[in-house]
């Protein structure tokens, strides 16, 4: 049998979306589903924004792409308004969050070893994380569907259980860098990190000289309820990796470090061909132009609370499927009794509602953030029917 055209590398389903409006995607035969997914959390305007529709067609006209021999206006824009929003003192643009993730534990280990600690070269990270799909990313990882095959991984990562901030403790020695950490785990199954964990592990990397690494990828730029999930926690990071919802849909990412953290990236220490080219910037300005006014965030938190009280308002008329409703402003997860991906394949094929499985039998609801009341009121109707239809025979 020949190889696909394009490498069979994904489990790809029917659903083939040629056009978007709004919360909406509609299919090649015209068939609507309401987009809970959001291209998981990345669409977090929804589909055909016009600001962010104008900046990137004005910006494609204009100028797309130099590269980094040339001084850039539109990134150094973009990396002082992230830099005036958030802890940071610098920022560098990449093209994904596997990208942003590489060169956060490259700034991390660049930080001792100019420190005069060449040795402090290994991360603690997390049971269950997901952190990309690169060399260092799924090493730094304890998963074995992200790990097979590729062996030798790259050294200098150890895992220990999520949320056990007595494992974190005990995991640390002379050779440790710092923790990497997601503060909302997506992938494993939209866990938050408890206030004591984040907490602590601030406090350890305190004591030891240590930088608290932080992947908001998934759980960063509004989806929670602020621009970033740490400020909730009232703990700040030495480095953050941000990506997905940042563009809108364009693809971007960027490392963002306090000034004492990045001490070691100086130049000839990282680069990228594409990384915070003018067309990328010019789409995470207009995200930022939306997803900065007062009332925008206050609409996530507001909805948020809306969608979860919706949900454990559903679970007992359907006990026997649901179990519990978990998460932070607009990045919730549904724990199920049975296979989430056979609720969340049933709920795409036979009711259009788009969400995403998880870990922990957990169904992602990651809304475009502009939902408005009446987009709740159809997800909940949509997901009621889905339960009471469901048969036990697809969770085989």
């Amino acid at each position: 049998m020949a190889i696909t055209p394009l490498m069979p590398v994904y489990p790809r389903c029917g659903v083939r979306p040629v056009r978007g409006e709004g919360c909406y995607l509609i299919g090649e035969q015209g068939e609507r589903y309401l987009d809970f997914a959001s291209g998981i959390a990345v669409n977090l305007l929804g589909h055909g924004h016009p600001h962010l529709v104008k900046a990137i067609q004005e910006q494609a006209a204009t100028l797309m792409h130099v590269s980094n021999l040339y001084g850039s206006p539109q990134g150094e824009a973009l990396a002082q308004r992230l830099i005036d929003n958030s802890f940071a003192d610098t920022v560098f643009f990449t093209n994904s969050g596997a990208e942003a993730l590489e060169c956060a534990i490259k700034t991390a280990r660049r930080f001792h070893h100019v420190g005069g600690n060449p040795e402090r070269t290994t991360l603690i990270t997390f049971s269950n994380a997901f952190h990309g799909r690169t060399m260092a990313t799924i090493s730094a990882t304890d998963q074995e569907k992200l790990r097979s095959g590729f062996e030798p991984l790259l050294g200098g990562f150890k895992v220990v259980p999520f949320n056990d901030l007595e494992a974190a403790a005990a995991a640390v020695d002379a050779t440790t860098a710092g923790f990497l950490v997601e503060p909302v785990q997506g992938e494993g199954g939209i866990r938050p990190a408890t206030p004591e964990f984040l907490e602590g592990l601030r406090r350890i990397c305190d004591e030891h000289g240590l930088l608290l690494v932080l992947d908001e990828v998934q759980c960063g730029v509004a989806r929670t309820g602020s621009l970033y999930a740490y400020e909730q926690y009232g703990v700040t990071p030495d480095i953050l990796a941000t990506a997905k919802g940042i563009g809108g849909g364009f693809p971007v990412g960027a490392c963002m470090a306090t000034e004492h953290a990045a001490r070691g990236m100086v130049i000839g220490t990282h680069g990228s061909t594409y990384g915070g080219n003018p067309l990328a910037m010019a789409a995470c300005q207009a995200v930022l132009d939306v997803i900065l006014e007062p009332e925008f965030m206050a609409n996530v938190r507001r909805m948020g609370e809306r969608l979860r009280q919706a949900l454990e308002q559903l679970i007992p008329n359907h006990d026997h499927l649901f179990d519990s409703v978990r998460g932070m402003g607009l990045m919730l997860g549904l724990k199920l009794k049975s296979d989430s991906r056979a609720f969340v394949a049933h709920l795409r094929d036979h009711h259009g509602l788009l969400t995403v499985a998880a870990g922990d039998n957990v169904v992602r609801v990651l809304p475009p953030l502009v939902i408005d009341d009446s987009h709740v009121a159809e997800f909940i109707d949509r997901l009621s029917a889905g339960a009471r239809s469901f048969a036990p025979a697809e969770a085989a």
